[in-house]
C-alpha cells in the first residue's frame, strides 16, 4: 500500500486507497502529514519524513490491533500477522473458508443479519461485538470497527481482542448474582425469624398480664417479674420495629428521622437492664454537646444496643464495666463515642476481620460473632463509617460518624 506526496491525487484506486487509509487512521502513523477530501481529492499536508514515499503495509503488518479486508463473498481477502497468530490458522487457511466458518456457531446468523440491517454504507460500524473459535476450538470476543467500500465490494475492519474484559464481566455478573441470592436467602431468613420470634414473646407477654403481681409477697421477687415483663414488652417493640423496616426496605430506602440521643439511650439500656444491673456497670453519656442526629431509628437503637452490652459482655475479670458516651460536631459531621475500660484486642491481629460476620476474638460463652458486623452494616449502609483504638486489657473506643 503506497502512499505518494502529490496533491490532488485523482483516480479510483488512489481516491479509494487514501480513503481507507484516513479512515483506518494510519495517516496520521506516517510522520506528521493528514489526509482530507477536499472536491472530490484527497490530499496530504506536509510530512516530516525524508522519504517521497511511505509503506503502509509495515503498520498493517506490525499492528497489534486484528486488520482484515473481507469480500462481499464472504471471504478474507487479506489478513494481518495480529489476526493470524489469534486465530492460530495460516493466512492461506483464514483465506481459503468463509469467514462464517470461523465464527462461533451461535454467532454466525446473528452477525450477519447485524450487519445487512446496519447502514454501514454511509458511516462506519463500531464497537461490533462477536466470538470466533480458535483453530485450538478457543472461545475469543472480539471488538469490531467495520468500513465498507461499497463499490469494490470490500469491508475494511479493526477489532480487538476483549476475551479478557469479558471474562471479568461475567465473572463480575455471576458474583452480583451470588450476591443477590445470598441476600435476598438473609432477608426471608431474618424476615421468618424475626416473625417467629413474635409468637414466644406474645405468649410470656400474655402470661404476665394473667398474673397477680400483688400476690408476690416478696419485694425483690416483684422487682424482678416486672423487670422481665419489662424487658419483653421491649423486646417485642424491637421485634416489630425491626420486622416493619424488613417489609419497607424492598420497597423503599431506609427511613432517615431527626432522633434524640438521650431517648434512643434510655430504649437501648431499657433493654438490657438487667444485664447492666447484675454486671454493676457503670454508663456515663453525656449529649449535652450534640443532643440530636439525623439517622434510622430501629439501626441507631440497634447500634447502641450492642455497643454498650459488648462492652458489658467483655469487661476486665474483678473490674466493674465503665461506659462513657459523648457526642458531638466535627467538621459538618455527627459523632458519637463509645469507650469502655473492657478487655480491648490488639487491632494488629484482626482488623482486617474484626467487622466480618461470625468472627470473634474473646472466649466469652455468650459470642455471636454478629454484633460488631451489624453496627458496621447498619452504620455504613447510611453513607456514615466507624473507627476503632483499642489496646489488650486498655478499653476500646468506638467512634461513629454520621
Amino acid at each position: 500500500m503506497k502512499i505518494r506526496r502529490k496533491k490532488g491525487i485523482q483516480g479510483k484506486k488512489g481516491l479509494e486507497a487514501l480513503q481507507i487509509g484516513a479512515k483506518l487512521g494510519l495517516a496520521d502513523l506516517t510522520g506528521g502529514f493528514q489526509l482530507y477530501k477536499n472536491d472530490g481529492m484527497i490530499e496530504n499536508s506536509v510530512g516530516i519524513l525524508g522519504s517521497s514515499e511511505y509503506d503502509l503495509d509495515l503498520f498493517f503488518k506490525m499492528s497489534p490491533d486484528l486488520l482484515c479486508i473481507a469480500g462481499d463473498d464472504g471471504f478474507y481477502k487479506q489478513v494481518n500477522p495480529s489476526f493470524q497468530k489469534l486465530m492460530g490458522y495460516t493466512e492461506a487457511e483464514l483465506l481459503s473458508h468463509p469467514i462464517d466458518s470461523f465464527l462461533f456457531s451461535e454467532e454466525a446468523d446473528f452477525t450477519n443479519q447485524f450487519i445487512r440491517n446496519s447502514d454501514i454504507a454511509n458511516s462506519p460500524l463500531r464497537n461490533f461485538e462477536n466470538r470466533y473459535l480458535t483453530k485450538k476450538g478457543e472461545l475469543v470476543w472480539l471488538s469490531w470497527t467495520f468500513f465498507p467500500l461499497v463499490e469494490e465490494g470490500l469491508i475494511y475492519g479493526i477489532a480487538k481482542n476483549v476475551t479478557y474484559q469479558k471474562e471479568i464481566e461475567a465473572s463480575r455478573n455471576e458474583l452480583i448474582r451470588s450476591l443477590t441470592e445470598t441476600n435476598d436467602k438473609l432477608k426471608q431468613l431474618t424476615f421468618a425469624a424475626t416473625h417467629d420470634l413474635r409468637a414466644p414473646v406474645n405468649n410470656i407477654l400474655a402470661i404476665f398480664q394473667l398474673m397477680d403481681s400483688k400476690k408476690i409477697e416478696d419485694q425483690e421477687t416483684f422487682e424482678l417479674v416486672q423487670l422481665l415483663n419489662e424487658s419483653t414488652a421491649s423486646l417485642k417493640n424491637m421485634l416489630d420495629n425491626f420486622l416493619g423496616n424488613l417489609k419497607q426496605e424492598d420497597v423503599m430506602r431506609v427511613r432517615v428521622e431527626k432522633l434524640n440521643l438521650k431517648e434512643v439511650f434510655s430504649h437501648s439500656v431499657g433493654a438490657i437492664r438487667s444485664l447492666v444491673e447484675s454486671s454493676g456497670a457503670v454508663i456515663l453519656p453525656d449529649f449535652s454537646r450534640m443532643p440530636e442526629v439525623y439517622f434510622n431509628k430501629v439501626y441507631l437503637q440497634s447500634i447502641f444496643l450492642n455497643l454498650i452490652s459488648n462492652s458489658i459482655k467483655y469487661s476486665r475479670p474483678n473490674t466493674k464495666p465503665l461506659i462513657e458516651i459523648y457526642s458531638y460536631e466535627k467538621d459538618g459531621r455527627s459523632h458519637i463515642e463509645f469507650t469502655d475500660n473492657g478487655l480491648g484486642f490488639d487491632l494488629d491481629l484482626v482488623k482486617k476481620k474484626l467487622f466480618g460476620f461470625d468472627q470473634t476474638f474473646h472466649n466469652h460463652k455468650d459470642s455471636q460473632g454478629i454484633g460488631l458486623y451489624l453496627v458496621h452494616k447498619q452504620v455504613t449502609e447510611l453513607g456514615g463509617k466507624i473507627e476503632i483504638k483499642s489496646k489488650p486489657n486498655q478499653g476500646t473506643k468506638f467512634t461513629i460518624f454520621l
